[in-house]
């Protein structure tokens, strides 16, 4: 198995942050041009990975969904940090903290509109690691 971090700059705000340009070249390098199997981990407990159409205003919509599903109030019992931050803990049971995606011919197995993202609802902390791994 090949591994490498990337680290990437999320912001101060609900975003979602396209990576599939890191996850394509890691694949290329790291499969040699064969086939075998990404996994994408992001290891904090206040993000998510999610494989989507991105560009299209389906990012937006994401996070306008996320915000009715988990607004940024003073109902979370999990308090500390900025107002609502209990909800980025929830986050990972909704958005997964991981994705496995097929690499063929050294090349990521994407449908046509697929993007790879990190989607982070934490402003406390916009600097991230992401593992990408190659099962080769």
């Amino acid at each position: 198995m090949k591994t490498e971090i990337i680290r990437v700059h999320t912001g101060q705000s609900d975003s979602v942050y396209d990576i599939t340009r890191q996850c394509a070249d890691f694949a290329r390098a790291a499969s040699g041009g064969g086939d075998g199997l990404l996994h994408v981990f992001v290891p904090h407990a206040t993000a998510g990975v999610a494989v989507m159409e991105l560009g299209a205003s389906s990012d937006r919509d994401l996070l306008a969904v996320l915000a009715e599903l988990l607004p940024a109030d003073d109902r979370w019992r999990h308090a500390h940090g900025s107002r609502g931050h209990g909800r980025s803990h929830v986050l990972p049971a909704f958005v997964a903290p991981f994705t496995i995606l097929p690499v063929v011919g050294g090349r990521l197995a994407l449908g046509t509109w697929q993007s790879v993202a990190i989607v982070d609802l934490n402003p406390d902390n916009p600097d991230r690691q992401v593992r990408l791994s190659l099962l080769g």
